[in-house]
């Protein structure tokens, strides 16, 4: 089944959702949002790669900002770069074919994360770009500022199941409109929206539960 124009959900969002889906539905559902030091971090990064234009690298063109879309997963967004690798050998009918294969591109302000955040996001880009041109994108890659250094993803069937797992769990979530309950963590630390989302208070309200309890007994 296909999604339509007007189902089509942030793509980015795939983030937010592997991250945290109470953050997901804060952000996409209730349409909070703040900035902390992370997020500044990652937008001064973005800078460059937010502005749509185009460069040419000998057999590489780059695309920066470049519009994706794909009704299948039901996401639309934009990459950060994509970059097209010119490649000359394909025959057809025995004439020469030139084509561009794409390669995805994510900038990522931070380091590379024990989790699949990152390359879901990038893999669904892939996918969105399969769809776009009707050629197999097998490969991309995920920068990362505090390293300086890219990692290559391989968008095997293991992380294309993810991205499509990951896709339908955020049309679940969204459509169903309910912010799941707050629960802390450590990475709860490096969230913006932490002192909005208040994911401690669910520890205070056990707290007071269990004295409430202790004290019935107690008495009783």
């Amino acid at each position: 089944m296909n999604f339509t124009e007007d189902d089509l959900l942030p793509l980015s969002a795939l983030q937010h959702l592997l991250f945290c889906e109470r953050q997901c539905a804060l952000i996409h559902n209730e349409r909070l949002w703040e900035e902390n030091l992370f997020t500044a971090e990652g937008n001064v990064m973005h800078e460059n790669v937010d502005k749509a234009h185009k460069e040419s690298r000998g057999k590489v063109r780059v695309d920066y900002a470049l519009p994706l879309r794909s009704l299948k997963l039901g996401l639309s967004g934009k990459a950060d770069a994509v970059e097209f690798h010119r490649e000359e050998d394909a025959r057809q009918g025995g004439k020469r074919l030139l084509l561009w294969r794409p390669f995805p591109v994510e900038y990522k302000r931070g380091k590379p994360k024990s989790g699949n955040f990152d390359k879901v996001q990038l893999c669904a880009q892939a996918m969105c770009l399969e769809e776009m041109t009707g050629l197999p994108v097998e490969k991309g890659a995920l920068f990362y500022g505090r390293t300086g250094r890219r990692l290559d993803v391989l968008f095997d069937e293991e992380l294309r199941n993810k991205t499509k797992e990951a896709a339908a769990r955020l049309h679940e979530l969204i459509d169903s409109g309910v912010t799941p309950k707050e629960e802390y963590s450590k990475k709860c630390d490096s969230c913006s929206l932490v002192e909005q989302c208040m994911p401690k208070v669910t520890g205070r309200r056990k707290s007071v539960k269990r004295y409430l309890n202790r004290l019935v007994i107690k008495e009783g």
